[in-house]
């Protein structure tokens, strides 16, 4: 779909990547990683068209849509939500249209002998079963289905885009990219502005989304469940890996312990040959050797070892005094916002050493109970801070409060204390403010960055009660995981309000859940919680199909009746399991088959291969089976989609 060769793109004297070639296949779904700076967000602008390489060339194959989600985008604040959403029916308004005015056409025209006519007929007829097979009847549904997958409710149709936060205008921004169906999506971190359940919506829309996705994320979660394929661009080169990032991870490592091997085998030749050199180079016997060894010198590529990954980076909290044994407890805690209530009788002890989560949908209130423990804004009931606790609080605006005057490793230098001031070029390396970058004044920071360094700053202070309000926004992987050691190893209490689920486990050992104006209490970690949501779901769904049996529940009748539709829901759970396993067993085999048409394809171009008869009978072969593997995959994707319709 498409093909990039030769690609190399500079900034100033150094290239970003050079000699790049790989293509992106109908159904792959790629994975793009590398460490920050390593080009991941300039490649997927070069594959939409926004950018241009130096040298080389991205192919498109004629016909092919491209969608693109940028990190940061202007977004236009002049619709609703509803209408926003609707400009990505834009060409089936113009088909609607195109129909209305050939219809009027054959109303008043009255020669219906003519051949003109005629023609005019088969054109309606071919526009109109266009315009239904393109789905121009039943668009509507499918804006209200993406729309409220993403987390937006039917209320929320009809209200102005400039009544939302940036967050949210993004998911609108999203919603319009995934409705209009591209062919290749390119999505620039499609995560950051979504909560948990948004994410596992977006999840199974690109699983079973027919086309090729390539994506950059630091939600590893994400990345494992979507992707069947990594990219990784590193030291200005790709590697491509026909596997999950989980499984990449692995690869990569064994690839760079044989970089090393490799690395030390050749620094012991050129150690050798050297000295032979210098043993013998005034020996009038030996000069042809000593000339030969000398171009075999100059002949050596130098064998390159990937950046080496430096999460192994441990830091710790400092000391801080042992507060009380119940850091916060809410008891009837209310907030209300005139005739809003965001939530009411919240009941809840946090324990000291505890490490809790606040999940649940943007806007249910987790952020507002982090403002009432703060003591920031006012609410009803009792909230009690317990003694000796010394809050240290990360939110989004903590960046603001940084002193703009002073550069990045002065604003850390003023904070650390003891030991850690020998360690403050590394903490600020593992926060992806390495080299000149800690010499940089805060003033010209992004806010990415900003944010960043805020979090530094407080993983320094000394205090016993960590709330985090989404840290993990702006962290690569590698600094996430610098993060959430740091908070597993810290004695003090943490309340992490996130939506990351791969930096919640192992973390947190509790789950508050915010929604419909209640928080609920789960006690086990964040896939303990994900797991038995789903049940409740379930029950909720099966309620919600039966009015009656939400008013006699007690009755062995409606019980009856909620255990046929329990069952029922079982069924199409499995049937969905076995589907999604024959989808992935699929790709597996197309994988596989392809690796093998490419190794084949190879052989083919030798000229030893080129005559050999055989190879192109092979290569028909498998060609003829990934078509059979490729067509039961499409009926499995459309089955899979029918069912969670």
């Amino acid at each position: 779909m498409i093909s990039i060769e030769g690609l190399k793109v500079e900034f100033g004297a150094t290239p970003l990547f050079q000699d790049v070639s790989f293509v992106i296949n109908k159904k792959d779904r790629i994975a793009l990683v590398g460490k920050n700076g390593a080009g991941k967000s300039t490649m997927l602008k070069i594959l939409a068209g926004i950018q241009h390489p130096t040298e080389g060339t991205v192919a498109v194959q004629r016909g092919v849509t491209v969608g693109y989600l940028p990190q940061v985008m202007v977004l236009s604040d002049t619709r609703t939500v509803m209408a926003e959403a609707e400009t990505a029916f834009s060409h089936i308004f113009e088909m609607q249209k195109n129909l209305e005015r050939m219809n009027q056409e054959l109303a008043e025209r009255t020669d219906y002998e003519s051949e003109e006519y005629h023609a005019l007929i088969d054109r309606f007829t071919h526009e109109n079963d266009r315009f239904l097979m393109m789905g121009g009847t039943n668009y509507k549904g499918e804006i209200e289905r993406t729309l409220m997958g993403l987390g937006f409710s039917r209320a929320d149709f009809d209200r102005p885009t400039s009544e939302f936060s940036g967050g949210w205008r993004m998911r609108i921004e999203l919603a319009k990219i995934l409705l209009g169906r591209p062919d290749v999506l390119l999505l620039d971190e499609p995560t950051n502005h979504l909560d948990i359940e948004s994410i596992q919506w977006l999840e199974n829309f690109l699983k079973t989304s027919p086309g090729a996705v390539v994506l950059v994320s630091h939600d590893r979660a994400f990345i494992n469940n979507v992707t069947n394929r990594t990219i990784e661009i590193s030291c200005g080169r790709i590697y491509d890996y026909k596997v999950p990032y989980d499984e990449y991870v692995v690869l990569r490592k064994e690839r760079r312990e044989q970089q090393l091997r490799a690395y030390e085998n050749q620094q012991k030749e050129i150690k050798d040959t050297e000295d032979f050199i210098e043993r013998f180079r005034y020996k009038a016997t030996k000069a042809v050797q000593v000339q030969s060894r000398i171009k075999q010198l100059e002949k050596i590529v130098p064998i390159e070892i990937d950046e080496e990954d430096n999460s192994s980076l441990r830091l710790k909290f400092p000391p801080a005094v042992r507060s009380g044994n119940y850091p916060v407890i809410c008891e009837n805690v209310k907030k209300a916002y005139g005739s809003h209530v965001v939530f009411h009788d919240v009941d809840l002890t946090i324990r000291r050493g505890e490490k809790v989560a606040f999940v649940g949908r943007n806007g249910e209130g987790k952020s507002t109970l982090v403002k009432c423990i703060m003591g920031e804004i006012p609410y009803e009931g009792k909230l009690t801070i317990g003694h000796n606790v010394q809050i240290g609080y990360f939110a989004q605006n903590q960046a603001q409060l940084l002193d703009e005057s002073i550069t990045v490793f002065d604003t850390i230098d003023r904070v650390a204390k003891g030991d850690i001031r020998l360690k403050i070029r590394d903490i600020l390396g593992a926060f992806m403010f390495g080299g000149e970058a800690s010499e940089k004044k805060v003033k010209v920071l992004s806010g990415g960055e900003r944010s960043r360094l805020a979090m530094i700053r407080l993983l320094l202070e000394p205090v016993n009660l960590l709330i985090l309000d989404e840290p993990t926004n702006h962290l690569d992987m590698r600094s996430k995981d610098v993060l959430k050691e740091a908070i597993r190893e810290f004695d003090g209490t943490a309340i992490v309000v996130s939506h990351d689920r791969e930096f919640l486990d192992g973390l947190v050992t509790k789950v508050y859940e915010f929604g419909g104006g209640v928080v609920k209490e789960h006690i086990g970690g964040i896939y303990d919680f994900l797991e038995k949501k789903k049940m409740e779901s379930l029950d909720e769904l099966q309620l919600a199909k039966s009015p009656a049996a939400v008013e006699d529940k007690n009755k062995e009748g409606a019980t009856s009746d909620n255990k046929l539709s329990y069952e029922a829901r079982k069924e199409q759970n499995k049937k969905i399991r076995r589907l999604e396993k024959l989808v992935a067993d699929c790709e597996e085999k197309i994988g596989k088959l392809e690796a093998q048409v490419a190794e084949l394809e190879g052989r083919m171009a030798t000229p030893e291969g080129a005559s050999d008869m055989k190879l192109y009978e092979r290569h028909q072969q498998l060609k003829r089976e990934i078509a059979a593997i490729e067509e039961e995959w499409e009926n499995a994707s459309i089955g899979l989609e029918e069912l969670k319709e």
